[in-house]
């Protein structure tokens, strides 16, 4: 097989390829392709629960299970933690490091309470017998609304770990970028989140 290198008169090997035909914004590219599969992700969940969300079997429906009070209050929680990340990327914008990690930690505790809330109305859920078993409908919320928690979970635990970079090695090039990425990720989540907050709690409230 050919070699992809040569070697010097003092044996240091000779890369031809230096990196720079990748392109510029080649990784925000990715995660933009990454987020549309998301996209695709809860699209077929928004559409399971649209199919499964008025069997009830004979069980409760959303309007006797949703504390619409407790929704509000979590969906407040996770709107108001969109606002302060991006205070965190003004701080980065203009290389306030401090800045930027003091409104990742404030976005990091809302992200915490919103799931703190969304565990507790699961547990609650489960303790009054309206577990995902109990009905299609349930088996499609707790699918869909999970999910999210899942993500929102996994956002959470990327944004700790930007703020261990970012204290240790600055704001680099790299943990820009990264930053970017899981702002999108984030706003995304919001995004979703509405979306469940209206199809699912407050139409279900409604019915």
């Amino acid at each position: 097989m050919a070699s992809t290198t040569t070697l010097t008169a003092h044996g240091a090997p000779v890369f031809y390829d230096n990196g720079d035909h990748h392109p510029q914004q080649g990784t925000l590219l990715g995660f933009w392709l990454y987020l549309m599969s998301d996209c695709l992700l809860f699209a077929l969940l928004f559409a399971g629960y649209a199919v499964l969300g008025r069997s009830y079997a004979a069980g409760p429906s959303g309007a006797d299970l949703f504390d619409l009070p407790l929704v509000a209050v979590n969906t407040a929680l996770l709107l108001l933690s969109s606002i302060t990340y991006g205070f965190a990327m003004i701080g980065m914008q203009h290389g306030k490091k401090k800045h930027l990690l003091v409104w990742l930690g404030i976005t990091g505790l809302l992200g915490l309470g919103f799931l703190s809330l969304e565990l507790y109305e699961f547990a609650h859920l489960i303790h009054e017998g309206a577990g995902p078993q109990r009905s299609a409908f349930l088996s499609s919320f707790f699918t869909l609304v999970g999910t999210h928690g899942l993500h929102v979970t996994f956002g959470v635990v990327w944004l700790v770990t930007l703020m261990f970079q970012v204290g240790k090695l600055g704001l680099t090039h790299e943990n820009k970028r990264r930053l970017v990425c899981l702002s999108m990720f984030w706003h995304f989540l919001d995004v979703v989140w509405i979306g469940v907050f209206t199809f699912v709690y407050l139409m279900g409230v409604l019915q």
